[in-house]
């Protein structure tokens, strides 16, 4: 069977699953959702078996640390993916919610519901964990779901999904509600984006040539999970070492995400004296910076070890590694016209005492998630009490931000009447 038509009848058994999903009770979604959880915690054994392949295959291919630990499997992680699961389990269902309804002057009843969108088709890179988060949070909603990993995960991808599938399956999961696309050719990705008779939504999440790839060849609608160049700017009322404690955290407690801090933008003011707080934690946390001539002087002045001049370049940079920009700037305005201008309107902070200040701040950058004395790190699903997440859409339609249950959804409008007939 060629390629195509194997992605093909993947998209014809989804839409079968989708009519029979949409129509499952939630306690019976719930049950399945704790089939999986216990799915993938007693196939542990085997999903770290195949993650240890392909912790192996990205190390011979000299993948980064910040790359491999985005990758990486461990039983605690399996432990944190399975009761996330069972968290999502606890949620309300969305679907079928009425949004509003009202009554119309010839006695029509209307109501604006929530309803499944169908077929969902998810292509990530990297983190395995996406294949759990993704499958739950669509199969919760009502949705069928299609998933396209990244060939550097591709064994710990298959095992999650089998596991999810056999768990939800012995609650009462239709079959091929969650299917793994099972190969790596890049062609894949083109199939997928082209079938829309099946798939009703595709979502991409990676660099910028999977999103153009997607985007250029989609004949559906596609939700974005761009790209993450954040920022954190300290503004001249800042408590410094509030501030030196979230870019420590957005920069460090976990570089190799999306939300994680890359340049670092800091009031002329209080450079001096904030660098010269924050630079010996900085080394310590193993940051390299790459800053523009005010930040160069100061930081050279300290000493710093992996200090290089920032290009162009760099403020558009998406590390995901111990590497961070540094720019100081004039006041508030200046910091908002750089994220404006070099940013990907993901996630961007401000450290400041100042509300007036912090208000214009929140108001005016136009990204996804914006924090006032707060790390970009929060940007995530199950921090913001969603459970898990599809992704982060730097979209503004139809889902902005964390997508969690409801922007899984759309919504239809149920009428009843009694005769009525339009005159």
């Amino acid at each position: 069977m060629s390629l195509a038509d194997q992605i093909l009848e993947i998209g014809q058994k989804a839409r079968r699953a989708s009519r029979a999903l949409a129509i499952l009770p939630a306690t019976t979604k719930n049950a399945v959702l704790e089939g999986m959880a216990d799915a993938l915690v007693e196939r542990t054994p085997a999903i770290l078996e195949a993650n240890a392949r392909d912790i192996a295959g990205a190390e011979a291919h000299g993948l980064s640390k910040a790359a491999i630990d985005r990758l990486r499997l461990t039983e605690a992680r399996l432990a944190a993916m399975a009761n996330d699961i069972r968290d999502v389990a606890k949620l309300d269902d969305p679907a079928g919610q009425v949004i509003t309804e009202w009554t119309r002057p010839n006695g029509l009843r209307i109501a604006k519901v929530r309803a499944p969108i169908g077929v969902i088709g998810i292509i990530y890179e990297s983190r395995p964990n996406v294949t759990s988060d993704a499958a739950v949070l669509c199969i919760k909603t009502g949705n069928a779901v299609i998933l396209r990993g990244g060939s550097e995960s591709f064994h710990s991808n298959q095992a999650i999904a089998d596991a999810l599938q056999a768990g939800g399956a012995s609650r009462g999961l239709p079959a091929d509600s969650v299917q793994l696309i099972p190969t790596t050719d890049r062609e894949a990705v083109r199939l997928m984006a082209e079938m829309d008779k099946y798939l009703d939504l595709i979502v991409p999440r990676g660099g910028q040539s999977l999103i153009e790839t997607v985007v250029s060849h989609a004949r559906m609608p596609v939700i974005k999970h761009y790209h993450g160049v954040c920022h954190v700017y300290v503004d001249d009322r800042a408590d410094l070492r509030m501030a030196e404690n979230i870019v420590l955290n957005a920069k460090a407690q976990r570089p190799g995400v999306c939300n994680s801090l890359e340049t670092l933008l800091v009031h002329r003011d209080i450079a001096e004296g904030f660098l010269s707080l924050a630079a010996s934690d900085f080394i310590q946390a193993g940051l390299a910076i790459h800053a523009d001539e005010a930040g160069f002087e100061i930081l050279s002045r300290l000493d710093y070890p992996s200090l290089h001049r920032a290009t162009e370049a760099n403020w558009t940079t998406e590390y995901l590694d111990l590497i961070m920009s540094l720019r100081v700037v004039e006041n508030l305005d200046e910091a908002i016209e750089h994220i404006e201008r070099y940013g990907s309107h993901h996630s961007d902070a401000i450290v400041t005492k100042d509300a007036d200040t912090a208000e214009r701040f929140l108001n005016q950058v136009d990204s996804a998630t914006v924090y006032w004395n707060a790390s970009t790190r929060f940007t995530d699903g199950g921090q913001f009490g969603f459970g898990a997440e599809i992704g982060i859409s730097t979209d503004k339609l139809h889902a902005r931000g964390p997508m969690g249950l409801e922007e899984l959804t759309t919504y239809k409008y149920q009428i009843r009447g009694e005769g009525q007939i339009r005159e």
